[in-house]
């Protein structure tokens, strides 16, 4: 792997202007720890915004702070106050954050938010492009660029990108309320690895994409007409071994060494040795559910009386957007919240509630780790939460409890925490009551555990899977573009299939040769495949056959005209030029009483199926269904007709958004050797683009030319990307 270079909305510093002169100094957050390594190990460079508007400083200023960053593997972007107001605080916060995280009623549907955000992510996958070389591997971050990957893209296909959202991806019902879905979409497949918190993310995503791009996922694979991309859940870590240090330093501190804080802590302590300290941490924002949370707190001192006096939650709430109308709301919420809550149950020695809004020094943050009995983390949505895992690695001692809630993505690592809905206050209450109430033995069983597992899979651990990934896609898209067709192969199958004196063309119709449609009979041939046909048939060494699964009587009355071969029903008919139509191999079609009520039950349960009847095969095609509602009910037909058919003579064979039935003893293999036979031909050509084909390709002899459409595994020699390829294959032989 050449150079990794890392793209985010901010670079891993923070830059500090005192007259003059400007500082750096290293940002201290999960995203910047975990890649630091990565793109000084790999001699990349880190691109991201400044922090400081451009119109602040002078053209001399700007060029100064550039200067610095190449010390630091840095390229900053230059963002005017205008653009971080429309592209950051606009679209980014208030269109993709509220809607990502299900606060659809949030949403500012500005169009000058989705232009500032398209022309300031052009700036970053510019910056990227200036920077990046071929065969370099490109990592972008998150929701303010998700359009990058596509545009870096665009000027650079020869690299590896991948990216990561670090937020929740939402379902594919709240995620189409957006105008500007696809363009969105289109900007992550960008990406060649696709990154996730949780397998929920990925799952949403996926059904996105089918629903909204119509692109093939199988299993965590996105097949697109030229590449592979690969979308996985990778759970971000912590950096573990900080936070357990700095936990140790803090018991071993003298009393001059600790902070005043930590003071007030021990002090709190002395006076009334059986209290208990609940934990509470968030960024003010709406998606920390910090009113519910608070709520719950006062239905726990209602309920359990015997705890008051006895239980303090310390809540520190750290600034976010102070100027936005709905977190001026909030804070004003939890303001009258904490104030009602301290008035009601509060004495002269005694607050329920002690409150801080503001950050706190990451050295506080590690004595409040180590002093609380609770970790209270109840966000409404979250897309991982990483103050769990940090109050979980400051416990030296193994003791403490964790209640998580089931809406954060952290939930689905820590099994042994107390979890709980966030939006039932008196299941918070109850787990509260349980947290304070759990045996020592208990808490170092369940502590341990945790530990064991987060310490695992650490923010490093993290980052270098995600890399591997990027790693594993190269050889999995150099492997899956193996046989494609490039211009110099095409040039040199063209060149051998024209020296032949006598040559076989079969070519499948759906998929290959015309695009697919909702209606079936709506593929109708245009001109230019009549022409490319015409002229395929006018040359006397070609012996053109059309072999698909269509019903002799649509293609008889689409291509009767042109001198070409029919084979229909996957091989169950032949219209030899000329003659009349035969049946290759007697079938019957009396098994269809049998199988139709089964499909009608399942037309009628699947909203946008229908049953199309040929002579010898039935039909259900699911293509107009909701894709993973006919999915799931093709894999249940399937598994119902394999049972039914297993005393006749019939076989199931499934297509592109297709589930056929058919009488059992031929294929388009069997119906292209037997059509073949007794005949003299130098040189056979076959496209096709489902496992229907497949029988073709691997019946046809070795040295047969067999061509897959579409990119995925095949037994055929050679794959071009669609049917616009296979067009220009086929004008390639006849110009």
């Amino acid at each position: 792997m050449n150079k990794i270079h890392i793209v985010s909305n901010r670079l891993p510093l923070s830059i500090n202007q005192v007259k003059d002169e400007f500082t750096f100094t290293p940002s201290v957050g999960g995203l910047a720890t975990g890649m630091r390594s990565i793109y000084k190990d790999f001699g990349g460079q880190w691109i991201g915004w400044s922090g400081i508007p451009s119109e602040d400083l002078t053209q001399e200023q700007l060029n100064g702070i550039d200067e610095k960053l190449v010390d630091e593997n840095c390229k900053a972007v230059h963002l005017s106050s205008e653009e971080i107001n429309l592209y950051y605080e606009g679209f980014s916060n208030n269109v993709i954050w509220p809607l990502f995280h299900y606060f659809a009623q949030y949403i500012e549907y500005n169009v000058d938010y989705w232009e500032a955000y398209k022309k300031v992510n052009q700036r970053f996958a510019d910056k990227v492009v200036a920077v990046a070389e071929e065969g370099d591997t490109i990592w972008v971050h998150d929701y303010q660029l998700l359009l990058v990957p596509q545009m870096i893209r665009e000027k650079l296909p020869d690299v590896t990108i991948g990216f990561f959202l670090h937020i929740p991806f939402p379902s594919f019902e709240v995620f189409r309320i957006l105008p500007w879905r696809k363009e969105l979409i289109s900007g992550m497949l960008g990406a060649d690895v696709i990154g996730f918190h949780t397998y929920d993310y990925e799952r949403h995503f996926f059904s996105s994409v089918r629903r909204l791009l119509g692109y093939e996922v199988s299993f965590n694979q996105i097949h697109m007409e030229d590449r592979i991309i690969l979308g996985d859940a990778f759970p971000m870590g912590i950096d573990y071994e900080k936070f357990r240090s700095n936990a140790d330093l803090v018991f071993r501190k003298s009393l001059p060494e600790k902070s005043d804080l930590h003071k007030e802590l021990e002090k709190y302590f002395l006076m009334a040795p059986d209290r208990k300290l609940i934990l509470s941490i968030d960024r003010l924002d709406y998606t920390k559910g910090i009113p519910n949370r608070i709520r719950a707190f006062e239905y726990f001192l209602e309920h359990y009386p015997e705890f008051r006096n006895r239980v303090t939650l310390i809540m520190l709430v750290v600034p976010s957007r102070a100027e936005v109308e709905q977190y001026k709301l909030l804070k004003s919420e939890i303001d009258e919240l904490v104030g009602r809550i301290n008035g009601r149950f509060g004495g002269i020695n005694y607050t329920p509630i002690w409150y801080f809004y503001r950050a706190l020094p990451f050295e506080n943050l590690i004595e409040l780790y180590s002093s609380s009995d609770v970790a209270l983390v109840t966000p409404v949505r979250d897309g991982m939460n990483l103050v769990a895992k940090e109050y979980i690695a400051s416990r030296v001692n193994q003791t403490g409890v964790m209640v998580i809630s089931e809406m954060a993505g952290v939930a689905k690592e820590l099994g042994e925490a107390i979890i709980i809905n966030p939006n039932n206050e008196p299941e918070i209450a109850e787990a509260i009551y349980q947290a304070l109430t759990m045996p020592l033995e208990e808490q170092r069983e369940r502590m341990a555990v945790l530990q064991q597992r987060i310490s695992r899979y650490d923010v490093f651990k993290w980052a270098s899977e995600f890399v591997d990934s990027m790693k594993k896609v190269q050889t999995l898209q150099q492997n899956f573009l193996a046989k494609k067709i490039t211009a110099n192969i095409r040039k040199e199958l063209v060149t051998h299939i024209r020296t032949a004196k006598k040559r076989a063309i079969f070519l499948d119709y759906d998929g290959t040769l015309v695009g697919f449609k909702n209606d079936p009979q709506a593929a109708k041939p245009d001109q230019e495949l009549h022409d490319i046909l015409t002229a395929l048939e006018s040359d006397p060494d070609n012996m053109v056959t059309i072999i698909s699964g269509r019903d002799r009587e649509t293609l008889e009355r689409w291509l009767g005209d042109h001198k070409v071969n029919l084979i229909t029903e996957h091989g169950v008919w032949l219209r030899r030029i000329g003659e009349q139509w035969e049946m290759i191999e007697n079938l019957s079609s009396s098994w269809k009483p049998l199988i139709r009520p089964l499909l009608e039950s399942y037309v009628d349960r699947t909203p946008g199926t229908f049953i199309e009847e040929k002579n010898y095969s039935l039909v259900w095609h699911f293509r107009k269904a909701e894709p993973e509602q006919g999915e799931m009910r093709g894999n249940e037909l399937k598994d119902e007709l394999h049972n039914m058919i297993s005393n006749h003579n019939l076989e199931i064979m499934e297509g592109n958004k297709v589930i056929e039935v058919k009488a059992g003893g031929i294929n388009k293999g069997v119906a292209a050797m037997r059509f073949l036979a007794n005949k003299q031909v130098d040189c056979i050509l076959a496209l096709g683009d489902d496992w229907t084909d497949e029988y073709m390709f691997r019946e046809l002899p070795e040295s047969a030319i067999t061509v897959k459409v579409g990119l995925k595994n095949t037994a055929a020699s050679y794959k071009v990307e669609s049917v616009n390829s296979v067009r220009q294959l086929l004008k390639a032989l006849i110009e």
